[in-house]
């Protein structure tokens, strides 16, 4: 599971497909805060594999 801002989305995406092989599920952070992996800007996005 990657969460991730805006900017890093589609990395995240790239990420999980080359890792795991399958379609990413992709989720709107509504409640919880997290920080971006990537610049530590605050994540808008979960990424994940089935």
């Amino acid at each position: 599971m990657i969460y991730c801002c805006k900017e890093h989305t589609e990395l995240a995406l790239d990420i999980i497909v080359d890792e795991y092989e399958t379609a990413p599920i992709i989720e709107k952070l509504e409640v919880e805060k997290k920080s971006c992996e990537y610049c530590q800007n605050e994540a808008e996005y979960k990424v994940a594999h089935e």
